[in-house]
């Protein structure tokens, strides 16, 4: 049987294949289709440029910072207009007509206008100039949302204009020729051309030999001294179990060791921050040495002011590099074993705030590693379960179940008034996250799908992890008009008896 196929490049294949072959076929094909899961993912790369290829890709991130300042400029300065002119009383129907924040509208913009903004457009890819509108459209939506409440967390500020001098460089491709090349040493980019990578390419080219991944995108970007390039993959995970779907851990993260399991095991703080300070002071007092740019006369910095920066760069790049292949690693080793994984809800933002210990806490990354265990256990076909902040783990005694009013950050081992039991202060807060995957529904009833939390922790007995709606009265803070409908106070009965 003769049977015709269609890529996804657009080219027909003729094959022949007999019946036999064409039931096998049938039947590995609707068992990937059962047990392959989408999702998209980033293959990183580090490469090698030419001086010359270094010129075009820093070109290509000139004009995407062009556009997107042009860009905003245009929106700021219909913004303001519109803004005068309601002030001064003018109809919302006939103010100045206001431009789209899509990336549409502000392409078509573009377009119109770059002959005059930037003649040398022909010179870089169209995908520069897109890169650059593609962050302001992302911009202006996050700081309206951020302003209009649908989106959550921390208030967007408006979009800034980009530095040529303090920026990143990056381009982003989504059309054109984007191939690794057979070699797999080599990558193909439009208007770039080929470009020689520092390793090899064989994971991502495996799986786009074999059509279980397709790129979406491309994009160059130099981190410190280094060019990556970062490709946006479409990939076709099978569905996987961890080695043991029924077994829990709980993780306590800390500062003396980097996690302390439930099962008794405690992974070391590596400090790579902490062992690298001595070179990177000497580096620090080096740059400060040699003449670097200034602003008020113009002064551009020297030679060897640039090689001491990316001296110091490159000190800090493998600080960098050495935590995030430790996180990892552990993470990846986590939930490739275990069904379920407890990890609290960590305020970092407030840890960072004490100056004895910020350095500390960011070297650790305790963010990453939670944002890494995030999609690694839907990877792998486990379960991640987020305590509440102010979940008592540490004060919680783990045999039963009594919860002390105070713990100081000092004793490092828990001993229960109740109870009498004595163990380590971190395993006993692992072994209670470990207690509360048994809570978790996913019907959204239980401790831990509930709203709010209770503050306080009284002397004996557990409280409630998260406080169901209407638990408690709502706290109403004194204001001046409370205080005003107040007792009056002794100066103010003297004047009325007056």
């Amino acid at each position: 049987m003769t049977i015709s196929l269609r890529k996804r490049s657009g080219r027909v294949q003729t094959k022949t294949w007999s019946l036999a072959c064409l039931r096998g076929w049938f039947l590995s094909v609707v068992v990937v289709m059962v047990t392959a899961v989408q999702v998209v993912q980033a293959y990183r790369f580090a490469l090698d440029l030419t001086p010359v290829q270094q010129r075009a890709v820093l070109a290509h991130a000139g004009a995407a910072r062009v556009a997107h300042n042009w860009a905003l400029a245009q929106v700021k300065a219909i913004m303001d207009q519109r803004a005068a002119e309601r002030s001064y009383g003018i109809a919302d129907a006939e103010l100045t007509p206001a431009i789209g924040w899509t990336l549409p509208a502000l392409r078509r913009g573009w377009n119109a206008a770059k002959e005059g903004v930037a003649p040398w457009w022909r010179e870089c890819s169209k995908e520069a100039f897109n890169t650059g509108l593609d962050a302001l459209a992302r911009g202006l939506k996050a700081w309206a949302d951020s302003r209009s409440g649908k989106r959550a967390g921390r208030p967007v500020g408006f979009p800034r204009f980009k530095s040529r001098r303090h920026t990143t460089p990056s381009v982003r491709f989504t059309t054109g020729t984007i191939r690794v090349e057979p070699d797999r040493k080599h990558v193909v980019l439009p208007r770039l051309g080929r470009l020689k990578l520092h390793e090899s390419a064989r994971k991502l080219a495996r799986r786009l030999d074999n059509g279980t991944a397709w790129i979406m995108s491309a994009t160059v970007r130099r981190d410190r001294t280094r060019w990556h390039v970062s490709f946006t993959v479409e990939v076709d995970r099978a569905e996987r179990t961890p080695a043991r779907p029924g077994s829990t851990v709980g993780v306590d993260l800390g500062i003396t060791h980097l996690a302390v399991l439930s099962t008794g095991e405690q992974v070391p703080n590596p400090r790579h921050l902490d062992e690298a300070q001595r070179r990177l002071r000497i580096l620090g007092r080096r740059l400060s040495r040699r003449q670097g740019p200034d602003r008020r006369t113009g002064q551009r910095p020297s030679n060897r002011w640039q090689r001491a920066r990316a001296r110091l760069g490159r000190a800090h790049g493998r600080v960098a590099n050495l935590r995030c292949d430790g996180l990892h690693q552990i993470t990846t080793r986590l939930t490739r074993e275990h069904g379920t994984i407890v990890v609290e809800d960590l305020h970092v933002a407030g840890m960072l705030r004490n100056r004895r210990l910020a350095r500390r806490v960011a070297d650790a990354g305790f963010a990453e590693l939670r944002r890494q265990l995030a999609y690694k256990t839907e990877w792998n076909g486990g379960r991640l379960v987020v305590a509440d902040r102010w979940y008592p783990s540490s004060k919680t005694c783990s045999g039963c179940g009594a919860v002390k009013t105070k713990l100081a950050l000092s004793e490092r081992t828990y001993h229960c008034s109740v109870c009498g039991l004595t163990l380590n202060r971190d395993l006993n807060a692992a072994y209670n996250l470990a207690a509360l995957a048994a809570d978790y529904d996913t019907a959204g009833s239980g401790p831990v799908a509930g709203r709010g939390a209770n503050h306080k922790t009284p002397l004996a007995g557990l409280v409630a992890v998260k406080r169901q709606p209407g638990a408690a009265p709502p706290r109403i803070r004194p204001g001046p008009s409370h205080r005003k409908a107040g007792l009056p106070n002794r100066r103010s009965l003297e004047r009325t008896e007056r």
